[in-house]
């Protein structure tokens, strides 16, 4: 039995679509690409000229890549040790197939390993496509998740559910949160 086909494209529509509609994402007022204008080798009074600006961007871009493309994971099946979609997901699993496909990021072990990567980030500076870390098991850093915005966050819960988002700010995830990491600076 061959395991269904999906494209990037797609994937990337429907993403865009659920985060619209989930309201992170505006879409019917996103205004059109900004003009860069031409710097002038003189001038410094620009945040670190173009070269700077387009780390930033190609970073920016990488990290909307993750939330998109975790997006699209929504409603699979979860699955413990599970790394791709086929099979099911746990929560380091998703993550770390979401970066590799999304960001060509090699991320792997369990939330505790990936926990150790990346800078730590204060709540109140996540920015999305950051990793967000939980205490669920009694055990510091036993969960992880994606953050999307807007104090959300996209994660394999367990057996008992599917891939979806939560709360950092209310219910059961909000007490056991721990702290955020970015892989993108």
């Amino acid at each position: 039995m061959s395991a269904p086909c999906h494209s990037l494209a797609a994937l990337l529509a429907s993403s865009t679509l659920v985060l619209s509609a989930c309201g992170v994402l505006n879409y019917a007022a996103q205004s059109p690409a900004p003009v860069v204008s031409r710097v002038d080798a003189g001038d410094t009074a620009n945040s670190g000229g173009p070269a700077a600006t387009a780390g930033i961007n190609k970073a920016d871009d990488r990290a909307n890549d993750v939330v998109l493309f975790a997006l699209g994971l929504i409603e699979t099946g979860y699955r413990f040790g599970g790394k791709n979609p086929e099979a099911g997901l746990d929560c380091s699993g998703m993550v770390s197939y979401v970066y590799r496909q999304s960001a060509d990021m090699q991320l792997a072990g369990s939330a505790a390993d990936l926990a150790r990567l990346g800078k730590p980030v204060p709540a109140a500076q996540l920015r999305p496509g950051d990793l967000v870390f939980f205490n669920t098991r009694n055990r510091s850093y036993s969960h992880v998740g994606i953050y999307i915005g807007d104090e959300r966050f996209v994660h394999a819960p367990n057996s008992r559910g599917k891939v979806r988002t939560d709360s950092l700010k209310n219910g059961w995830f909000a007490a056991r949160f721990e702290e955020g990491r970015t892989y993108f600076d």
